[in-house]
This record gives C-alpha cells, structure tokens and sequence, in this order.
C-alpha cells in the first residue's frame, strides 16, 4: 500500500489552459497582419504591458522565423520579449514570449471572415512551466496568470492593435 505522499509526488500536475481572446478588425487580414508586425511600437500599450513602461519608444518585430521581439528605450536599452517561432504572412506568427518568469509561448492567427473583416485570435500558453507562486506574480497587471490578467491583458491588446488596423485601413 502506497502512503500518501507517494500518490501525491506520483500524481500528474493540473494541465493548466492556455490564455485564449480574438477580436474582429474591420480590415483585409494582409493589412491586419502588417500593422500587428509593422507598426506593433506605435500601436502596443506599453504603459503597462512592456519593461521599460515609459522608456519604451520603440517595439520591433524581425520578419522572419526566428526573428526577434524586443522593445528599445530611449537611452538605447534593448530588452527581448523573445523569438518569432512561425512566420506564416499574413496568417499566422508565433513567438517566445521571455516577459513571463518562464518562457511561454504566444501564437496569433489572422483568418479573413470577408474583404475587410479579419479575426484576432492569441493563443498564450506553456503555463504548466510556472511554478504555483510564479502563476499569482504579478504581471503588467496585478493577480498574473491566476487572477486572469493575461487574458485581461490580451482584450487591451487586441482592442488596441483593432483601433490601430482600423484607423490604416486603405480605403
């Protein structure tokens, strides 16, 4: 007979869900695509979600697989969000995402739902890397992965990359 510590160290861990949100662009998905990559340090909220918060002036996304992610500060510190993992134009592009205390992964895919309507979808997952005290850190938002501030954190930042497609629509 086993004790219960045994079924306990024995047991698998909670699968812990990824943080899923979409949002709906009044933009063809080519466009959608290309402010997300393009124009990401004009349009991101980085008051909160970035390091350098105030410092950031720029946010750059390398075009390419294996491409970086980063924000630059105006005194010229540069700090990584992580590495672009798929680069599927105008589809599909994936990254590292190391703004985390262990790295997860975030994917957006971009589907056309007509000429000038595209849907938003994020998927950010690898949760199950954190620790049960790095899952109640604080994030850009307080209460972290356990509260619900990534998804919270995610409807900004899809309302905020929304507003930006639209307002450069091509007419």
């Amino acid at each position: 007979m086993t004790n219960t510590a045994d079924r306990a160290a024995a047991a698998t861990p909670l699968r812990r869900p990824p943080v899923r949100q979409a949002t709906l662009v009044r933009s063809e998905i080519a466009h959608t695509f290309e402010v997300f990559v393009s124009s990401i340090g004009v349009w991101w909220p980085v008051q909160p979600f970035s390091a350098g918060r105030e410092r950031v002036v720029d946010v750059t996304v390398e075009p390419r697989l294996h491409g970086r992610v980063y924000e630059t500060w105006a005194d010229g510190t540069v700090v990584d969000w992580g590495r672009v993992l798929a680069w599927e134009p105008p589809h599909r592009i994936a990254m590292t995402w190391t703004s985390t205390p262990v790295t997860t992964e975030v994917e957006l895919n971009f589907t056309a739902l007509g000429p000038v309507l595209t849907r938003v979808a994020v998927e950010h997952r690898g949760w199950d890397a954190l620790s049960e005290v790095q899952l109640t850190e604080d994030c850009a938002l307080p209460g972290g992965y356990a509260s619900g501030a990534y998804a919270t954190g995610w409807v900004r930042i899809l309302t905020h990359l929304a507003a930006a497609a639209e307002a450069d629509t091509p007419a």
